[in-house]
């Protein structure tokens, strides 16, 4: 079992512990998947990454950190529900965050679930490291995965809490894929190209379908902290080649708050 930092005591915090910090949004998924999407797959994945660490061998088992609930998800903020607190409030976040944990922790990698983070990601981490703080992050990539609410994450979802996904009330959305749509979401937004703000078509999905999903992401995560090698934006990269997605899942952009 995963060391979890809420439920723990002071006393009991390791000094110089690797800690996983998962970071998500609020932010619509469709008429079919709970707002909060996001933050369940990325705490889901670092708690089965920091199971299959065991033990960090600068610090004793890895912790895992309670989720960074608000990302940056103004290509959202036209359907009700979405909270986005912006990028230049999520990079503060992220920052001192870091600076707070590296008064008692050793390293820190933040575990993002929303592709529109990973911008922000990237401007927190180089700033951080040049602070010279031993921080990373990585993504929650689904292999095979559409753009937004489709197959893949109602897959990881049915699999996580199948009892939270409307399956009756599901639908396609708009197939094309992220590449094409970038341009018009970030103009846009996302209600402008997916009135159900769906980017993809979750028929066919099934709780087997994200188990595998989710231990395909899980091992790449792993790999990549095992390796603990970074490109210039603080992102972590993946010893086997495979790397972060160019466009990863749900937009690079903010387009409004």
């Amino acid at each position: 079992m995963p060391r979890i930092l809420a439920d723990t005591v002071w006393p009991a915090v390791p000094t110089g512990a690797l800690v996983l910090v998962p970071v998500g949004s609020t932010e619509q998924h469709g008429p079919h998947l709970p707002l909060d999407t996001d933050t369940v797959v990325a705490r889901a994945v670092a708690r089965r990454v920091a199971a299959a660490l065991a033990t960090d061998p600068d610090g004793g088992p890895p912790l895992v950190a309670p989720p960074v609930a608000y990302g940056a998800s103004g290509e959202h903020a036209d359907f009700p529900g979405t909270v986005s607190i912006g990028h230049e409030a999520l990079r503060a976040v992220l920052v001192e965050l870091t600076r707070s944990l590296s008064l008692w922790a050793g390293r820190v990698v933040f575990v993002n679930g929303h592709g529109g983070n990973a911008a922000t990601l990237d401007t927190a981490l180089v700033l951080l490291r040049a602070e010279g703080h031993d921080a990373v992050w990585t993504g929650c990539d689904l292999p095979g995965g559409d753009a937004h609410a489709g197959r893949a994450e109602t897959s990881v979802l049915l699999h996580l809490e199948p009892e939270r996904v409307r399956l009756d009330a599901a639908v396609a959305g708009d197939t094309r894929p992220l590449p094409v749509l970038l341009p018009e979401l970030t103009a846009r937004g996302v209600r402008a190209v997916s009135p159900s703000g769906v980017l993809g078509d979750p028929t066919g999905a099934s709780a087997e379908e994200g188990r595998r999903a989710l231990d395909a992401t899980v091992a790449a995560a792993v790999r990549r902290i095992t390796a603990w090698t970074t490109d210039p934006r603080g992102r972590l990269t993946d010893p086997a080649g495979i790397g972060l997605p160019t466009a990863t899942p749900h937009g690079q952009k903010e387009v409004r708050r």
